[in-house]
């Protein structure tokens, strides 16, 4: 097994806060980070199976470039497949939410679907409740006081807001515990509804098709396993690619880089602490 970068390395430049507990509306993981670098913040952000909110804390705004070139600063959602991103900045200290497609939908309604892969301004969707909610985060004392802010805020929007059919919500979850693997036809069939009729459903309610919510959630598993050391002949055979250039064709569609180049990204490393996969937001 080939010796992969650790996580401590990439630690020690952050401060990482996660919550003690789960907060009240399921599908939904948080995170703080501080940077703690004497040097400008330039991070690449690997593709993850989930709408974020970066919430922005700090005191320069922090610049969010999206693939297409575009730009954002400040607090942001970013969509569900957005393919490579980056976070630029002076200094950071944000609160990031990643929100299931079904607990996106329940808190944000259709505007998450309708992100797509782009980068959103969150005023663009929250108005004058950005500012609020952003003031009420930066006076806080403690990461778990930020923590308790934004889960109340999320709970008050989810109570507010309609759910995702309950199939859709099926489909979503056989395709994180298959990472990726099932069939749509075979899903379809197992939730009672045709072909036609969950593409269209869950595109209308997740933002992207459900094959292409399947190569991202097989995206993932991939990029951990990378991260793991494990080679990359093995994880195309495990993970269902026709050969190895299928699964650096892939990739490099969703990052830019090559498995060697992604195995390493300091974001990986520092998921698997910020992010532990037994709270992932599934």
């Amino acid at each position: 097994m080939r010796a992969v970068r650790s996580a401590y390395d990439v630690v020690a430049v952050w401060e990482i806060a996660t919550p003690s507990g789960a907060g009240p509306v399921p599908g939904v993981g948080m995170a703080g980070f501080r940077a703690r670098a004497a040097d400008p913040v330039d991070l690449g952000v690997v593709p993850f199976p989930a709408v974020t909110l970066a919430l922005d804390l700090g005191e320069a705004p922090l610049a969010v470039d999206d693939a297409s070139g575009g730009r954002e600063r400040g607090s942001v959602l970013v969509g569900l497949d957005p393919g490579p991103v980056r976070g630029r900045g002076s200094g950071v200290d944000c609160l990031q939410v990643r929100l299931s497609p079904p607990a996106a939908h329940a808190v944000l309604g259709g505007a998450a679907a309708e992100a797509g892969g782009s980068v959103v301004p969150l005023d663009a969707l929250w108005g004058r409740d950005t500012a609020r909610v952003l003031e009420r985060l930066r006076a806080a004392g403690s990461w778990e006081c930020r923590f308790a802010i934004a889960q109340a805020e999320l709970a008050r929007r989810c109570a507010e807001s309609r759910r995702v059919d309950p199939e859709v919500a099926e489909v979503w979850r056989r395709m994180v515990t298959e990472h990726g693997g099932a069939r749509v036809e075979r899903m379809a069939a197992e939730v009672g509804w045709s072909r036609k009729r969950l593409w269209s459903r869950f595109r209308s309610q997740v933002g992207v098709t459900p094959k292409r919510a399947a190569q991202l959630v097989r995206f993932d598993h991939v990029a951990h396993r990378l991260a793991a050391g494990h080679g990359v002949a093995r994880i195309a055979a495990e993970c269902g690619y026709a050969d190895q250039s299928h699964l650096h064709r892939d990739v490099a569609a969703f990052t830019g880089a090559t498995p060697a180049a992604l195995a390493g990204a300091p974001w990986l490393a520092v998921d698997e602490i910020a992010w532990p996969r037994r709270a992932a937001c599934r």
